[in-house]
């Protein structure tokens, strides 16, 4: 036949080495010359290779799957006669074959599969290695399908195809080769054809929350409020070149989720605060321990934005939690314990600060470890903790673990809550409540915050007096002191100590004058007189 004489020989295909059996690549020269070759060997041979092959749901050609049985048994030498070879060569089409997205592996040499169009990258060129003339072409596309998303690669004329016909939201089937690419899996593509008939449950949005996220998902673009951020980390890829990696928590009104940026995005990481508004573009879903995950890439971007995105907490009571469990909890600060650090088994250094929290419920020591150590969380601080585990603490007392999972968020006060003005009216107490919305609004789920003790809380009988003490103003003077020197008791734990103390009964915080020796966290009952809205405690039991 024309060109089979200047076709490469059986010694120079790898593909016929005893290592591995031949491919189903009807582009490569080597696999033409079997194919071609079966032709002058008579045609298509009958029989137990048949039956094989008719049991076998594949779009492999009898004609290549019978000259790779052929292939086999030369290969092997006599050990296998033609229905083993046959059967040899069917179980590796059938590893081949990935019911879905999530079933491609690097390891595999070919694959074919099924998935959507979720996002188009531009046409790059670059210089080939051997110095041919013509620059080489490429076009990455994402595809997705219920399981997962891989990035394909389109080469030369198919990249070029892809640019003018591919449409986000196509249905493709690809048969490729996967590998380990620079941003993780990726399928380099010998055929692309669309599929006008199938159908992938594969939900493309202009723009998500994050509710809207499912794995497979790419071309994300979410707007949300930085919830917490981590440091720069770095590590070895098997290539041998350092990567990069770091990770912020973003939410908005339907939930939050996991940003891991890598590479050269890591570096954004560092500058986010916690309470600003970004917009993530570009982004793609990826799975991690059993939760989703957005990631950015080379593509990706992290963007300061103006605009008002509000993330409620739902926290578990303190009272509620069980051992085991992966919860949100959140509460005034009642205790901080000075960050401590420890050696690991493999020689690094690791480091850990405990702090207390307190909420309308009960009480409970938060374990926050690595990076977590360093966030600046302080006596009467209003903090929320998510995915932390709760377990089995000291003195067989309860304890939340903060780890690499969780996000710690510290809440700021609204500006009238934390300003202990004397005198507050009623007027002032809706400002209080209009300003505490998003973050600020767990004050009112959980208890009221111990910062505004510290600063001095406003009470309804710290009125302050009226001038300057003129005739008429006597009996209003006398009902003001016989309001604010009356005798009370008060039951609340301690959030302060030195002077004044500050009790906190989860509802009030009240400031006390006592010789009394008092620890953090330790529950007291006050007895005295309240002036100015000081209790000068007669009795401490």
């Amino acid at each position: 036949m024309d060109g089979y004489d200047e076709a490469p020989t059986r010694e120079g295909d790898p593909a016929a080495t005893p290592e591995r059996s031949p491919r189903f690549d009807r582009e490569t020269p080597a696999r033409t010359t079997l194919i071609r070759g079966l032709d002058n060997r008579g045609g298509t041979r009958m029989g137990v290779i048949e039956d094989v092959y008719d049991d076998l749901d594949t779009d492999v050609e009898f004609e290549e799957f019978e000259a790779a049985v052929e292939d086999k048994v030369e290969q092997m030498g006599g050990l296998a006669d033609e229905e083993t070879a046959a059967m040899l060569i069917a179980h590796e089409l059938r590893d081949e074959e990935a019911d879905t997205i999530a079933d491609i592996e690097p390891g595999m040499n070919d694959v074919k599969f099924l998935g959507k169009v979720t996002s188009i990258g531009d046409v790059r060129t670059f210089e080939r290695d051997d110095d041919e003339a013509e620059e080489g072409r490429v076009c990455n596309v994402d595809v997705a399908d219920a399981s997962g998303s891989v990035r394909v690669a389109l080469w030369d004329e198919m990249a070029a195809a892809a640019e003018e016909q591919l449409e986000v939201g196509q249905v493709l089937r690809v048969m490729g080769r996967p590998k380990e690419g620079y941003s993780g899996l990726e399928v380099s593509a010998d055929k692309v054809e669309p599929d006008e008939d199938a159908e992938v449950d594969v939900q493309v949005l202009d723009t998500y929350q994050v509710a809207d996220l499912s794995l497979g998902a790419s071309d994300v673009d979410l707007v949300g409020q930085v919830l917490d951020t981590d440091s720069v980390r770095t590590f070895d890829r098997d290539d041998g070149s350092e990567g990069r990696v770091a990770n912020l928590t973003v939410g908005d009104e339907t939930g939050r989720v996991r940003v891991t940026l890598w590479d050269d995005k890591a570096g954004l990481a560092d500058e986010f605060g916690p309470g600003e508004v970004v917009e993530v573009g570009d982004g793609y879903v990826r799975e991690r321990d059993g939760d989703l995950e957005l990631h950015v890439g080379d593509r990706g971007t992290v963007e300061r934005v103006d605009e008002d995105v509000e993330y409620v907490p739902e926290t578990t009571d303190v009272a509620d939690v069980e051992i085991g469990e992966v919860v949100d909890i959140g509460g005034g600060v009642i205790e901080t314990d000075p960050k401590r650090t420890f050696d690991r088994d493999d020689g690094s250094e690791g480091q850990v600060r405990n702090v207390r929290i307190k909420d309308d419920t009960g009480e409970i020591r938060v374990a926050l470890w690595g990076d977590k150590a360093d966030r600046e969380i302080d006596l009467a601080d209003r903090v929320v903790f998510t995915d932390v585990e709760i377990q089995d603490g000291w003195q067989d007392d309860l304890e939340a673990s903060a780890n690499w999972r969780s996000t710690v968020t510290v809440l700021e006060a609204g500006s009238d809550a934390s300003s202990g003005a004397a005198g507050a009216s009623a007027d002032a107490e809706s400002d209080r409540d209009a300003n505490d919305t998003g973050l600020g609004a767990f004050a009112e789920d959980g208890q009221k915050a111990a910062a505004e003790a510290v600063a001095g809380e406003a009470t309804d009988d710290d009125s302050g007096e009226a001038g300057g003490g003129g005739g008429g103003a006597g009996s209003a003077a006398a009902a003001t002191a016989e309001r604010s020197e009356a005798e009370v008791e008060f039951t609340g734990t301690v959030v302060q100590t030195g002077d004044p103390v500050v009790l906190d009964d989860g509802q009030r915080t009240k400031s006390v004058e006592t010789d009394a020796s008092l620890r953090l966290g330790e529950e007291v009952t006050v007895r005295g007189t309240e002036r100015d809205g000081t209790i000068d405690a007669v009795d401490v039991f």
